[in-house]
């Protein structure tokens, strides 16, 4: 172990070296760029996040904002459709684009030598797309037989949907990211284009790219490619609907005949990570861990799935990746001879025994160990580095935000950590789901 520490102690200043190699500036049409060296491999990863998620979309308009990642990929003035991904293939590298509650980002993953090309194509379908009736028709079928295949279909995705409309009855982070079928149905032309014209502009963008590059180099082509596009002068500011206060919990039981295991879901309003303020969401990493991580050392797992043997499955998981509030939770899946009320009785008894007794200093060791292994490790991963800039810095973070954070969690005590959980563990402020295959299940 002191040998493992020891390594890690070296690859901490390495890590602390590298994570110096990120170069940020604007250009003059608002569009951020960073830049983050690793010349270990002649390969780069382009990377273009929109300023845009679900939860900024129009209301009634649910889906817009995935439906638009699908567009993107058709023609433009100089490209036809399909041809773009079709270029990146044929020059040897791989492409997608993925959408969320804060974002949208499209990237490329490419030979160094072939950046100049990626900047050319993207740039073209930031501002010269040319949607048409047919791709409009098309492109919506397609995101409906999404949702049928990954929703629809899916009867514990469905009972998220209905948990998360409960939990967020005015915030859009109620909404599904690909939206309500109904309104999915409805999408336009018109939708598309007003979207488009609005938000797909360079000072609502952050461009990153990551890997064997010259900070300098990137700008030069930056400026070509995107600094010639015109800002919008019609962004609006980026302003979403909050939650009024939840004062009662809220309790759903969801039934659906496919589910093969009933289970039970808890889901309390979390802090996010915050510019500036990280600290909160750092413990709330290392409560999911202490609460739901492994199962042969965690509270819940010890007490439900070896102690008594009540639950077959349990889970605690936390995202401070968010722009606004989010949430924590807590999953069990009870035993065969468990009902789902016992399962939770048992579930909130453990939630009582951490708040009442001491965090053991060696388990608080361990994860931060493991967490600093995982922020030594992620220094390898190019994509992934670009991925936590771009990410970051589309939800209010800052590039010392990001380069803060494994500080932040190194720093995180037990006391923090109980700080955190008395004001997260507030049932007035969470929504307790059973899912169940028969109504006679739910007791």
């Amino acid at each position: 172990m002191k040998r493992f520490l020891a390594a890690l102690a070296m690859l901490t200043t390495t890590a602390a070296a590298q994570a110096e190699e990120v170069t940020t500036y604007t250009l003059e049409n608002g569009m951020e760029v960073v830049v983050i060296e690793d010349h270990r491999a002649p390969v780069v990863v382009h990377m273009v996040w929109y300023k845009i998620g679900s939860a900024d979309e129009p209301v009634g308009s649910s889906g817009v904002a995935h439906f638009f990642e699908h567009l993107m990929f058709k023609q433009t003035d100089i490209l036809e459709s399909g041809e773009f991904s079709a270029t990146v293939a044929a020059n040897g590298g791989s492409d997608n684009a993925f959408t969320s509650y804060d974002y949208t980002a499209y990237f490329q993953r490419i030979a160094a030598d072939r950046l100049e090309l990626m900047m050319q194509m993207e740039s073209n379908r930031m501002t010269n797309l040319a949607i048409t009736a047919d791709n409009i028709a098309t492109e919506r079928n397609v995101v409906l037989e999404e949702r049928n295949q990954r929703t629809e279909n899916n009867p514990s995705a469905l009972a998220r949907e209905q948990f998360n409309a409960a939990q967020f009855q005015n915030h859009r982070y109620g909404v599904p990211v690909i939206g309500w079928k109904h309104e999915m149905e409805q999408l336009n032309l018109d939708d598309a284009l007003a979207f488009y014209d609005l938000y797909y502009s360079p000072n609502n963008a952050v461009l990153v790219v990551a890997g064997d590059v010259e900070p300098d180099e990137v700008r030069a082509l930056a400026e070509t490619y995107y600094g010639v596009i015109p800002a919008e002068p019609n962004l609006p500011e980026r302003i979403r609907p909050q939650e009024p206060p939840q004062r009662a919990e809220r309790r759903i039981t969801y039934t659906d005949p496919r589910v093969g295991q009933p289970y039970l879901i808890r889901s309390y309003l979390a802090p996010e990570r915050n510019p500036g303020s990280q600290e909160e969401a750092a413990a709330l990493v290392y409560l999911a861990r202490l609460l739901g991580g492994s199962p042969f050392t965690s509270d819940l797992g010890v007490a439900l799935q070896f102690d008594s043997q009540t639950a077959l499955y349990t889970n605690a998981s936390y995202d401070g990746s968010s722009l606004d509030t989010t949430t924590f939770s807590l999953v069990v899946a009870p035993a065969a001879d468990v009902t789902l009320s016992a399962a939770e009785a048992a579930m909130d008894q453990v939630i009582a025994d951490f708040m009442a007794s001491d965090i053991d200093p060696e388990r608080m060791n361990t994860i931060r160990t493991q967490l600093h292994a995982a922020e030594v490790y992620a220094l390898d991963d190019t994509q992934g580095l670009a991925h936590r800039y771009g990410a970051a810095l589309t939800q209010s973070l800052t590039v010392a935000d990001v380069q803060a954070w494994p500080e932040v969690l190194q720093s995180v005590t037990a006391e923090d950590v109980k700080a955190v959980a008395a004001k997260v563990f507030n049932r007035d402020q969470a929504v307790t789901g059973w899912v169940v295959a028969d109504p006679e299940d739910a007791q």
